[in-house]
């Protein structure tokens, strides 16, 4: 059984889906738990958590806005001491072909989806070196490995996090510090689960195991990257998307 007790986590993106679904994970796992979102939007998760038993948080985070990053950080280790796991999960969508793509529309995604995990990685890796342990878990996607028309920017994205891990993987190896990326495929949501007949047929045709996967499928993932199991598994691309992209 994975044992995270005495491990401190910051998950971005932590208010709904893939975000809230790790944040709850690790916590199951024994793991203090800092829900990170913008807003308050981790509130909930964070209430929920501590409802079940767990230790949790919420942190009020915009990853884009300049300076946040190394805010968290600092607050995450102001409160505990220290900061074991970090999970960058954050990110948005903003779909066009590249024809009719806005600029902003480019530099939107690429900030929130890349840029905000390098302004987290680097002041997280401050700590994690002092303390000569860390992990590190960046959430890539399929679309980042194989492409999709219409989506130039996201997976720009989501590619640029895998380089970016397995580069950074090899800086601070030495430091018993780990980078990996969990790459999902296709995800069951509201819109996916009100598709039937020959649209969901269609969908689910596409994937070997023929099923969507859900939050939990990539909280599981992570939570064991995040783990001493994991302890000599670095600059890895994890892919759970049923096998449709291999």
């Amino acid at each position: 059984m994975i044992d995270l007790s005495e491990r401190v986590a910051l998950v971005t993106g932590a208010s709904r889906g893939i975000g809230s679904a790790i944040a709850r994970t690790l916590a199951s796992q024994g793991a203090t738990v800092v829900a990170a979102a913008r807003g308050d939007n981790a509130r909930a998760v964070a209430e929920d958590i501590t409802a079940a038993g767990g230790r949790a948080e919420y942190a009020t985070v915009d990853v884009a806005a300049p300076g946040s990053a190394q805010a968290a950080i600092e607050g995450v280790v102001a409160r505990h001491g220290r900061i074991d796991i970090l999970v960058n999960n954050a990110g948005i969508a903003r779909d066009q072909l590249l024809l009719r793509m806005k600029r902003e529309d480019w530099d939107a995604v690429l900030a929130t989806n890349l840029s905000a995990a390098f302004a987290l990685t680097q002041a997280a890796l401050k700590p994690m070196i002092r303390q000569r342990s860390g992990r590190i878990v960046s959430i890539s996607s399929v679309v980042g490995q194989a492409g999709n028309a219409g989506q130039a920017n996201y997976a720009a994205s989501k590619a640029g996090l895998i380089g970016f891990s397995k580069s950074v993987a090899l800086e601070v190896a030495s430091r018993n510090i780990t980078l990996n990326v969990v790459a999902p495929g296709l995800v069951e949501t509201d819109m996916t689960r009100a598709l039937t007949g020959p649209a969901r047929a269609e969908l689910q045709g596409r994937i070997p195991l023929k099923r969507l996967r859900t939050p939990d499928d990539i909280a599981a993932a992570v939570c064991f990257l995040a783990s001493k199991e994991a302890s000599y598994i670095t600059g890895q691309v994890l892919a759970v998307n049923g096998g449709m992209y291999m």
